[in-house]
């Protein structure tokens, strides 16, 4: 179980460069909304290249504390792209941004909440509601004005089913390697799925 994690983790890795290589070509054809999906992948990208070069070049076996930056940077862009396509009013861009930079505060400061985690499974949550609600939106307009519907939909079925993942690990106390091994597998092989949808999409992509 063990081998098949690393390989799909390091499948995981190629198609992540894949799509940062592509999407960088694609950029200068993206409208201004679009764009945010790039920034998103390159947002995620740097932080799986800090996971992978610290432990090197620093010899900083212990990356945790990129995890609060992680769960503030992910929530402010996924949340910014989902309020910018739903056309939704700009104070709330302050708004999300605000509770992104005072999570981080409240956890580098004062460490608070103990377990980030809690954070990650409310910032999920968020997300898979705005997600939602962007489909259904251009269910309704038509997948011909939307070139991201595909997108869309993997982010949606991504951190649903990463949340339900996540809350099982959390539940079952007593999991054993292979059970986490697994676990993990899973969550990779939904990575996967979500990368060769961006890749599909910047493939596709004309002026």
């Amino acid at each position: 179980m063990a081998d098949l994690y690393k390989t799909i983790l390091f499948l995981n890795y190629g198609l992540l460069l894949a799509v940062i290589l592509l999407g960088a070509a694609k950029y200068r054809i993206l409208n201004h909304k679009e764009r945010q999906y790039f920034h998103c992948i390159a947002f995620l990208f740097f932080i799986e290249l800090l996971n992978l070069v610290l432990p090197y070049i620093f010899s900083l076996n212990d990356t945790s504390f990129l995890y609060p930056f992680y769960i503030a940077g992910e929530f402010f862009l996924l949340t910014s792209l989902f309020i910018r396509k739903l056309d939704w009013p700009k104070y709330l861009l302050t708004l999300v941004g605000a509770l992104a930079a005072g999570f981080m505060i409240s956890k580098y400061g004062f460490d608070y909440p103990v377990n980030a985690d809690i954070a990650k499974v409310v910032s999920n949550i968020i997300i898979i509601c705005l997600s939602g609600f962007t489909l259904i939106s251009e269910i309704k307009i038509g997948s011909a004005q939307n070139r991201f519907l595909f997108v869309d939909a993997s982010i949606f079925f991504y951190y649903s089913v990463s949340v339900f993942i996540f809350i099982v690990q959390h539940q079952i106390a007593n999991l054993s390697e292979s059970d986490y091994y697994m676990l993990f597998s899973a969550n990779n092989i939904l990575s996967s799925i979500l990368y060769c949808s961006l890749l599909y999409t910047f493939i596709k992509l004309k002026k």
